[in-house]
């Protein structure tokens, strides 16, 4: 079973060189596996911080009785319905 990679590639100035090859051999990589690893960590927790709404209690009681008890449309929400309807 073959894996299909992409190349990833940067310049950098040579300190940002120096401090990611010193982070890398302190835990024993090389420069490259130190920035995937990193870069994937990164992006995984963009994703969840993006993906995830956080409410607090009030927030979240709110919310549901918004959903349970919906509140009766407004007459620029019927119009919008009326629009909607007639392009379709």
């Amino acid at each position: 079973m073959t894996t299909k990679t992409e190349r990833i590639s940067a310049r950098v100035s040579e300190n940002v060189y120096h401090t990611l090859h010193h982070a890398a051999v302190l835990v024993g990589s090389t420069v490259n596996q130190f920035l995937i690893q990193s870069a994937l960590e990164r992006a995984q927790a963009v994703i969840k911080e993006e993906s995830v709404i956080y409410l607090t209690g009030e927030s979240a009681k709110k919310f549901l009785d918004a959903i349970e008890q919906p509140p009766a449309p407004n007459e620029r929400l019927k119009m919008a319905f009326r629009i909607h309807k007639e392009r379709l």
